[in-house]
């Protein structure tokens, strides 16, 4: 695939949903919102197991801006890390990067602390990063395969933003809501994140009554008869 590097950082394909979808998300979790995505015949939206957050407590929501990755070119010194410098600096409040299959660490302190600074919530990134004590003391959210020392210099680079692309086994597509919480991550396409959403929301309820039930010692059998969840 051959991709001009001028499409590093522009809005090419684009979408922003409303603001509201992504606040709705927020107060859910990535078990129950797999749950509906099975429901609705969207079975393929959680990340690989692999992909795991740096720290317990990391959390991210937001609109998907992707990046195709692939090996560094022999003259990328010319112009180095360009790529990922035009994806942090293209980004916008409430922006997610997710990052395609990269064999070294694509992520790291300093680019943790200007993605901070242009409102991004976290990365999502099918390979490594580094600084790994300093983005956990910064609590900045990075759901990766792993840590790697070694840096993306000479080795992968962006090859391009705001495309189709595959993460941890999952097809994003730019705009798509990226939900990630301690169980993994999942993706809700855009054009079913209405009713996602919404009955994510109605799952979220029915389980509330259903742990009192629970609680105070209904069987799992006629706690599932009634509320039809688990």
């Amino acid at each position: 695939m051959n991709v001009d590097s001028t499409r590093f950082g522009n809005e090419h394909g684009r979408v922003r949903p409303g603001r509201g979808l992504a606040e709705r998300l927020n107060g859910l979790y990535t078990a129950v919102v797999s749950d509906v995505l099975d429901r609705l015949g969207y079975r393929g939206q959680a990340m690989s197991p692999a992909i795991r957050p740096l720290y317990a407590e990391a959390r991210l929501v937001g609109r998907a801006v992707t990046l195709w990755m692939g090996p560094a070119d022999s003259g990328s010194g010319e112009a180095p890390y360009a790529g990922e410098i035009a994806a942090v600096d293209s980004l916008s409040e409430g922006d997610v990067l997710v990052v395609s299959r990269c064999e070294a660490a694509f992520w790291g302190e300093l680019l943790a602390t200007a993605a901070r600074g242009r409102g991004c919530p976290g990365v999502v990134v099918d390979g490594y990063a580094r600084d790994a004590s300093r983005l956990t003391r910064m609590a900045f959210p990075c759901f990766v395969r792993g840590i790697d020392m070694r840096d993306s210099l000479g080795r992968i680079e962006v090859k391009a933003q705001n495309v189709p692309i595959t993460c941890g086994g999952v097809r994003v597509e730019p705009g798509d809501l990226v939900l990630g919480d301690f169980d993994g991550v999942i993706v809700v396409p855009l054009s079913v994140a209405e009713s996602a959403i919404a009955l994510a929301e109605e799952k979220v309820e029915r389980e509330r009554v259903m742990r009192g039930d629970l609680s105070r010692g209904m069987s799992v059998g006629e706690a599932f008869s009634k509320h039809e969840t688990l």
